[in-house]
């Protein structure tokens, strides 16, 4: 069988500097930062090779032309040319690498249309042989012409299907498609198509049901389209019995720590206004002891000021015979014991006014001690108030810190379930749809021979081997009794499906199975691309800690280098063109060996876009 092999991809545009990637024809690595342009790459190319959309980024505006540069079984060379959001590419049979301008020897549709007979996936099917190859399209055995986008899906793997939880051998994960999907499969295991079989609707029917199954699958479409997870429905049946469970727990122990809560936000109000009455107290106390005390100070300042009077007058002589010093007279003139009377009445009046004065002090002394015991065993209790305060507000704080995550968790956990329940009516409304759509497209089928439906067990086995030595040569652990379980469309490795397993995980088995089938094709001449483009297949994967199945997504602790050296090494042993996207630096001996590109500033290259 003849395979296509990748040259180059090209961005070009007036009055700009061309972004070129040349893949070399046996293993091409791309790495280096995140950011920088290595998943628009295989966005490119999957753009190239009929998609129907590309998100461009900013650092793409002014390009008005990609081409992907292909050899052709044959070895001649063909060049796609596409301009962004167009679906028409331009086919020259030739190796153009920059700016075209000439006029193209083919112009043909870029997304394949059943209806069409002029697209790339015919153009591209006729040049490897594969044009005439049918595959089941349904139960009833109604069959379809293989198209690239078939083959592209199982070769051109970009990082957000890396690591999906839907197999990689299916392409959209609806009922509809999906045999289609696994007969493709069986088509590249064996080399054998499915027969014309006239199992579809009759002409009337055909006319009567069109209309309404183009409906339907709109109608899937767009319903699947607002899916939040790509979870099995068994799954997220499982999934909404644990969260109801988790948001009882959750419950109750958030009911726990909130009762806990307002008790200690009482008892600190109780305690506050205590504080305060002691404030109040303890004011009017220190304002009463400030005032007695002036009061103490100026019954002593009177009487310091007596004894000074009584001290001044024995030193002046107001107390002896003579020239009275009241009024002047001389002894001669005054009245019999004039002196002596005047002297008496000043020291009776010192001294009474002294016993006045000391009987007021004695009075308020007491009254002093008291106020300053109290103030005292006032600030000796509003302390222990004002400590049992702090108490409780750190006994609060402690209290919403653990509050806060079990209120987030909780909301994290209704969300969940609000989220998982609309998935479930989704999908329960896309079954009722695709049962309708069922009914309709199998109506009136009869076919005259059942087609084969299953792959032969020693293939399945042969390609199960391939896979089985491709992780041991890898070196994953964990793995063991890996293959392909063609019933449920599924990867198995130790026991487990590829769907259970973290994404570290399911991105290495999305990649061993992806270059296992390919080594499986072109080893023995059967069908195949003959290339494959694998984006970030080891970057998430990371050495478990321990083996615990009720939770695979556990997260990882030490990245090991083990499995990265040994993928890169089976690669460079790949019989067919791998190119490898990854941000991590490949081993040195890949480095010497392959064609890279490093898209990192330091070397001039910041990312594939200028």
């Amino acid at each position: 069988m003849g395979s296509l092999q990748l040259v180059h991809l090209t961005y070009a545009g007036s009055g700009k500097e061309s972004a070129q990637i040349v893949f070399g024809p046996e293993l091409t690595t791309i790495y280096g930062a995140s950011d920088t342009g290595k998943t628009f790459i295989v966005r490119s190319v999957e753009y190239m090779l009929g998609g129907a959309q590309l998100d461009m980024v900013p650092e793409a505006d002014g390009y008005t032309q990609i081409l992907l540069g292909l050899l052709l079984p044959d070895g001649s060379p063909l060049t796609l040319v596409r301009r962004p959001d167009t679906n028409s590419t331009h086919l020259h049979r030739e190796d153009l690498r920059d700016l075209v301008h000439r006029p193209a020897d083919a112009i043909v549709n870029s997304v394949h249309n059943a209806r069409s007979k002029n697209s790339l996936s015919i153009h591209l099917m006729r040049a490897m042989g594969l044009n005439e190859v049918l595959i089941r399209k349904n139960e009833a055995g109604g069959t379809r012409s293989l198209a690239l986008n078939d083959l592209v899906h199982l070769s051109v793997i970009a990082e957000d299907r890396m690591i999906a939880m839907p197999s990689p051998v299916l392409r959209t994960g609806t009922a509809s498609t999906r045999t289609a999907e696994t007969s493709v499969m069986r088509f590249l295991l064996t080399g054998e198509g499915d027969p014309s079989v006239d199992a579809g609707p009759n002409a009337g029917q055909r006319r009567v049901n069109k209309g309404q199954i183009n409906l339907l699958d709109q109608l899937v479409i767009d319903l699947s389209a607002k899916l939040e997870s790509d979870e099995p429905e068994r799954e997220l049946k499982d999934r909404l019995v644990r969260i109801k469970i988790a948001i009882d727990e959750q419950n109750t122990a958030y009911r726990a720590a909130d009762e806990g809560h307002r008790e200690a936000v009482r008892e600190r109000m109780t305690h506050a206004r205590h504080l305060a009455e002691l404030d109040e107290r303890l004011a009017e106390v220190s304002d009463l002891l400030g005032r007695f005390s002036l009061l103490e100070d100026q019954y002593r300042s009177d009487l310091e000021r007596l004894v000074m009077v009584n001290e001044a007058g024995s030193i002046l002589g107001y107390f002896r015979v003579g020239t009275c010093v009241f009024c002047g007279a001389d002894p001669e003139h005054q009245q019999p014991g004039h002196n002596q009377q005047e002297a008496t009445q000043l020291h009776i009046a010192v001294q009474a006014e002294a016993t006045k004065t000391t009987a007021l002090l004695n009075d308020l002394l007491p009254t002093i001690a008291d106020l300053a015991r109290e103030q005292e065993e006032i600030a000796q209790t509003w302390q222990a108030a004002k400590n049992d305060l702090e108490a409780l507000d750190e006994l609060i704080a402690e209290s919403e810190g653990q509050l806060a995550p079990l209120r987030e968790g909780l909301q994290e956990l209704l969300d969940a379930r609000s989220a998982v329940e609309r998935d479930l009516e989704l999908h329960a409304r896309i079954a009722e749809l695709e049962d309708k759509r069922s009914r309709l497209d199998a109506e009136g089928a009869v076919p005259a021979t059942r087609p084969t439906e299953y792959i032969a067990a020693q293939v399945v086995n042969d390609f199960d081997s391939v896979l089985q030595r491709t992780l041991s040569s890898w070196e994953v652990p964990a793995v063991d009794n890996s293959g392909y379980d063609q019933y449920n469309a599924e990867i198995w490795a130790g026991g487990r499906p590829r769907a259970g397993r973290g994404k570290g995980v399911r991105s290495v088995l999305h990649s061993a199975f992806t270059t296992s089938l390919a080594r499986f094709c072109i080893e023995r001449d059967l069908p195949h691309l003959g290339f494959v483009v694998l984006d970030s297949p080891v970057v998430t994967y990371r050495q478990p800690v321990k083996n615990d199945p009720a939770d695979p997504d556990l997260p990882d602790v030490r990245i090991t280098s083990t499995v990265v050296d040994r993928f890169y090494e089976d690669m460079l042993a790949f019989p067919g063109q791998a190119v490898i996207i990854e941000n991590g630096d490949p081993p040195l001996g890949v480095l010497s060996e392959a064609t890279t590109y490093n898209f990192t500033a330091a070397d001039g290259r910041s990312g594939f876009l200028p």
